[in-house]
């Protein structure tokens, strides 16, 4: 096994040779989008957008995924006919090891949102290569290429495609306990005419009686391949394997789904075929009904598809150089490294829309969610501003608006997006959704969320490009925590939640930290007062700081001491209190009130003060603060 650069066309890549020499490895390939695809090296993945509710295929934990490889995602077969022999060759599978001599090699983008795999057969002199990338407006674009690396024309039959296509509607908590009942359910259509795979359930999986239409579906359609046969299920495989002739499937229920491609081809020394599948979720009857139509057309289609992977890889570029993500050096793997680390650190904390450029639709929104009452004594105000303004523009009108909590949700705002929660499948509580764009209308959406941990020591990074931005991510700090100097589990654009208690889930456990957490803050007060020596002085006796009201309970000292190891309760009818509270007040119900209903302001010093006394009370003598 070796790793070096290697250049594919115009762009370069790092190479794995003999890849299948080493255990199998997880990889993400990222997307300026709202994509997500988990792959292993022996081609095992799972893929889908938003969340993991619109899968294309099942979202397991990667180890899962891993053993999949032969049933999920990628499956080619070759019949090849040389010298009066027919051969059967099913590049990146194990079922016919040892019979060809081959090598397997792995090609990773240097911008991390290309993946190609890549066998070579020495004894038929072919080449394979498969290569998954994205497209925001088609969805996943899979490649073939067949190459003839020998000095005599070869005649082959192929069986190329992707296996185990979900159909829409299936969440992921249902595939992982129901999947037997789901594939009941499902129903893969052909589009005779323009080869268009429709998968789709035959109802929405419910134990109810009432009626419940699926009324989106998940396609496949192809183009290189003139009129193939195509297969909606695996159940030809076998038949194929064997020389079998096969037989078109049009309509096929209750089976889990695939799109293969079935063609005899003749490959001219040295010449190359190539094709591509293209993949996509959530689509309407209206989508499907366009797609359909641009596939009849089918002039330039190609080319759409082309340039729409193209546009993406360039929009993750400027996604993040606006991150300071792009550095040249004389170590070009460094330089990639720096590439890889700013972008996962944007998609866990988010990156800003427009810079210091704020949009007052998106402002507006913000503010209505958070206070509907402040939002509407500030309207007036927030009526007269443009509709792109300058985030020191606002700075200037909070400080002088007289109303503290205006004041502190001004200064919380920041413009994020491409933010998501965890994303990956290698643990039971991850949990995402890339939350890029309106299911409704199609917008653009800005929003983040994180575990306190993860989104903060990412915004460690970020402020560094984004200075001004610092003073906001303080507040958002300081206004999470509670009185008791701790923070709860998760912050998010709307405010913060918590961990609830469930007595059946053993993943269910309170998160109420204030220990390790605190060199964040430490890093933005140091990183404020280099950027704006004095500006934390005059911070001090402001009272625009507020307290996070979360349903822990911190326990007396003497059942402390009657059990060490369960110090905090959780208080149900508090937590039912705030959520009500949220529901009629907007996000800043869930903030310390006083005796009147009033939202509990304090200043900053007293804020600082809660956090250092809640560590000196945690000192243990010559063991420290725990």
């Amino acid at each position: 096994m070796e790793l070096h650069s290697a250049k594919i066309g115009a762009d370069n890549y790092f190479k794995i040779s003999d890849s299948d020499s080493i255990r199998p490895f997880f990889m993400s390939i990222v997307s300026d989008s709202d994509h997500w695809l988990f792959i292993s090296s022996n081609g095992g993945l799972s893929a889908g957008r938003k969340n993991a509710d619109y899968a294309l295929f099942p979202y397991y934990t990667d180890d899962k995924i891993t053993e999949s490889a032969e049933i999920t995602g990628s499956k080619s077969i070759f019949l090849v006919r040389q010298g009066g022999a027919q051969h059967i060759w099913e590049p990146f599978s194990n079922r016919y090891e040892g019979i060809h001599r081959t090598s397997r090699n792995l090609y990773k983008h240097i911008f991390g949102n290309k993946i190609i795999f890549e066998e070579i057969n020495h004894d038929l002199q072919l080449t394979f290569q498969v290569e998954w990338n994205s497209s925001d407006r088609f969805g996943f674009v899979r490649r073939s290429r067949l190459t003839n690396q020998s000095s005599t024309a070869v005649d082959i039959s192929l069986l190329d495609g992707i296996q185990n296509i979900l159909p829409y509607g299936v969440p992921s908590s249902l595939q992982n306990t129901a999947s037997n009942l789901v594939d009941a359910y499902k129903r893969n259509e052909l589009d005779e005419e323009t080869g268009l795979g429709i998968y789709a359930l035959s109802a929405i999986i419910v134990d109810k009686a009432e009626p419940s239409e699926a009324l989106k579906a998940n396609v496949a359609w192809s183009i290189g391949l003139e009129k193939p046969t195509y297969l909606l299920s695996s159940l030809q495989l076998s038949n194929f394997r064997k020389g079998m002739p096969l037989q078109q499937e049009v309509d096929v229920k209750a089976e889990k789904g695939a799109y293969l491609l079935h063609k005899e081809i003749t490959l001219a020394p040295h010449a190359e075929k190539a094709w591509l599948i293209v993949a996509n979720v959530n689509q309407s009857h209206t989508g499907v009904a366009q797609l359909m139509a641009l596939i009849k057309k089918g002039k330039g289609l190609l080319q759409l598809v082309n340039e729409d992977v193209s546009e993406g890889t360039k929009r993750l570029l400027a996604l993040n150089a606006a991150a300071d993500g792009l550095q040249l050096s004389s170590d070009h793997r460094r330089d990639t490294r720096h590439f890889s680390n700013v972008l996962f650190n944007i998609m866990r904390g988010g990156i800003f829309d427009r810079n210091y450029q704020i949009e007052k639709w998106d402002f507006s929104h913000y503010l209505s969610k958070a206070n509907p009452a402040v939002f509407e004594q500030a309207k007036p105000l927030v009526d007269k501003l443009p509709d792109v303004f300058s985030f020191f523009e606002i700075r200037k009108i909070a400080q002088q608006s007289g109303d503290a909590h205006f004041t502190r949700l001004c200064i919380e705002y920041m413009p994020l997006k491409f933010s998501r929660r965890h994303g990956d499948p290698s643990r039971p509580w991850n949990w995402f959704s890339i939350n890029t764009r309106s299911e409704k209308d199609g917008s653009k959406i800005l929003d983040y969320q994180g575990n306190w941990r993860d989104i903060f020591q990412n915004w460690e990074a970020l402020a560094h490009a984004y200075p001004k931005f610092v003073e906001s991510m303080v507040y958002k700090f300081l206004n999470a925590t509670t009185f008791d100097g701790y923070n709860p589990y998760r912050v998010t654009k709307e405010g913060f939640d918590w961990e609830t208690i469930e007595p059946d889930n053993p993943w269910s456990y309170i998160g109420y930290w204030g220990d390790h957490q605190i060199i964040y803050l430490l890093k933005f007060l140091e990183f404020m007062e280099a950027h704006e020596p004095g500006r934390l002085e005059n911070l001090f006796d402001q009272e625009c700081f507020v307290y996070a009201n979360v349903p822990y309970r911190i326990k007396s000292y003497e059942d402390t001491l009657k059990n060490p190891k369960d110090t905090i309760g959780f208080d149900h009818e508090s937590d039912k209190k705030i959520h009500s509270l949220k529901e009629r007040m907007g996000a800043d119900g869930a903030l310390v009130q006083d005796q009147s209903g009033s939202i509990h302001t304090v200043t900053f010093g007293e804020k600082i003060l809660a956090t250092v006394l809640a560590k000196l009370s945690n000192f243990i003598p010559e063991a420290g603060i725990w």
